[in-house]
Parts: C-alpha cells; structure tokens; sequence
C-alpha cells in the first residue's frame, strides 16, 4: 500500500527545535515532490514548504523563512522539515504530502497531491 507516515511532532518551548520526518511505503520519493502544509486549531490548511525531485529546488512560505529545513534522505526514502526557533503560531498539525509531477504546484493547489500523510501534531508552548 502506497504511504506516506510523518513522526516527530510533541510538545516544545518557543525556540526550541524539532524534526520532523516523513517516511514513503509502497513508493520511491525520488521521483515526487514532497511538501509540508500545516493547520492551526480554526484556521485554513496552509502550504510551509516543498522540495522538487528533479533539482532539489526548496520553497518556504515567507513566515518560516530563515527558521525551517527541507531535506530529502533518498536512500532513507525519507523527507525532513527541521523546524528551528519556534514560535507559538507554528502550533499547528503537520502533514507531509506527495506530488508524482516532481514539482512543488501543490503549494498553491493542493489539488496536486497524490498521496497524504496522516498528520502529526506540533505545540509550541512554554
């Protein structure tokens, strides 16, 4: 069966770090983008960040700029999001998706991804 499973996420103190991972089952990640999109407890499900597969190009989303890491471990089919200096507003669920095109549209439409993970959970408090 096609996966995608995230870990990672607890509690933290505002600056503190966390990493995040998300594992694929059934498939290869080299040949999809993958990205990280969070929700907020009453707030829209927003894109965070998103690595390519043909070239390795990174996004961020202007408010986790400079603070958070996108990184793909091939060998470990994995894809990880270091996530430094953390502020309460990133509390939120996290999820990593799949995109088979390789590149990073779901940011914007998230009608792009193919395979979600199931979440997990990310609060920043002190």
């Amino acid at each position: 069966q096609l996966q995608l499973v995230e870990s990672g996420g607890g509690l933290v103190q505002p600056g503190g770090s966390l990493r995040l991972s998300c594992a694929a089952s059934g498939f290869t990640l080299d040949y999809y983008a993958i990205g990280w999109f969070r929700q907020a407890p009453g707030k829209e499900r927003e894109g965070v960040s998103c690595i390519s597969s043909s070239d390795g190009t990174t996004y961020y989303t202007d408010s986790v700029k400079g603070r958070f890491t996108i990184s793909r471990d091939n060998a470990k089919n994995t894809v990880y999001l270091q996530m430094n200096s953390l502020k309460p507003e990133d509390t939120a669920v996290y999820y990593c998706a799949a995109d088979w095109s390789g590149l990073c549209s779901m940011i914007r439409s998230e009608s792009m991804v193919n395979y979600w993970g199931k979440g997990t959970l990310v609060t920043v408090s002190s």
